[in-house]
């Protein structure tokens, strides 16, 4: 479960950017994404290294661009401890710490 954003006003609050800016900014990021999806899968399948398709494993607690976007995005703008901002999102610190290099470059 990511952050729980209810209005314009809490969304500028936690990643500065409007809904509308949001909305543009996530078809954008969620493009890169499955482009490094797929070159990463390539790869894998390339070296023999990949064991399931595209899509396999866990979900994790930010299953969707939508919910992975914003736990970015409030993590650049306030700045919390990976201790703070795991417990936002209901994962551990290590993994939030994980999480936010994983997809920061993207950003």
């Amino acid at each position: 479960m990511g952050l729980q954003i209810r209005d314009d006003r809490q969304m500028k609050a936690l990643t500065g950017l409007s809904q509308a800016q949001f909305d543009h900014l996530l078809s954008v990021f969620s493009d890169l994404y499955r482009a490094t999806q797929q070159q990463t899968y390539a790869e894998g399948v390339e070296s023999g290294t990949r064991r399931r398709l595209p899509g396999g494993g866990s979900k994790g607690k930010l299953p969707t661009m939508a919910e992975t976007l914003p736990f970015v995005l409030s993590y650049y703008k306030t700045s919390p401890t990976f201790d703070v901002l795991g417990t936002q999102c209901a994962m551990a610190r290590s993994k939030a710490h994980e999480n936010l290099h994983k997809f920061s470059p993207m950003l």
